[in-house]
Parts: C-alpha cells; structure tokens; sequence
C-alpha cells in the first residue's frame, strides 16, 4: 500500500504535456504533475524526465478513487533534473549560435549578390 507521505521510487512510464506517469511498485501508478516536477517553472517536462526514467518520488495524496499524486521537487533531488535542463539549454545555445553564423553568411552572400547585380 502506498502511504501519503512516502518517498517510493518508480519508473516514468508516460509522459504528457500536464506531468508524467510513474509506475511504482505492485503495478499501481501515480502522476507527477507539471506543477510538482520543480521548484522552477517548468514549460516542457521532457526537460526534466524520459521514459524509463527511474525517479524517487513522494506521494503527496491519494484520493477516494485510488489516484496517486507523486511529487519530484518535494524529494529534494531536483540536482539530477536540473542538469537535463542545463543540458537542453547549452543544447539550445549552441543551436542558435550555429543559426545566427549561418544567417550572416547568407546575408553577406545576398548583400554581394545584390551589390554585384547593381555594378557596384
């Protein structure tokens, strides 16, 4: 029986836009909202967690009906999380620096192909 106020690991077995479903053990399921995922706005939670993933998470309630609500930031190890976070933005820098490079080359290459076409 999972007990309001336990930390139990799981495994991430769905991901959605709202939070992501974790497995735990003897079959039951809970879900970790978005909202539970950090203490930092989360807009993607693929930021933060893959399927498969195994997670310690801390069950915040149980409702009448059985549902499970799991949190990830109230575990306190939010570090792991973070890091795939930090990852996707240095993925992400690197993305658009690659862009910007790319655009001003095709900008210089425009500007001497217009400027050619004028006699200049």
């Amino acid at each position: 029986m999972v007990e309001v106020g336990s930390v139990v690991e799981g495994k991430v077995v769905g991901i959605t836009k709202f939070g992501a479903f974790v497995e735990l053990e003897h079959g039951k399921r809970g879900l970790v909202h978005i909202s539970e995922i950090s203490d930092r706005y989360v807009k993607d939670v693929n930021d933060y967690l893959k399927l498969n993933d195994q997670v310690k998470v801390k069950v915040i309630r149980v409702t009448p009906d059985g549902k499970i609500d799991l949190s990830l930031k109230q575990v306190n190890d939010d570090h792991k999380y973070e890091i795939k976070l930090e990852q996707s933005r240095a993925n992400f820098e690197k993305k658009m620096d690659r862009f910007l490079k790319e655009s001003q080359e095709k900008m210089s290459d425009l500007k001497r192909s217009v400027e050619g076409k004028r006699g200049r």
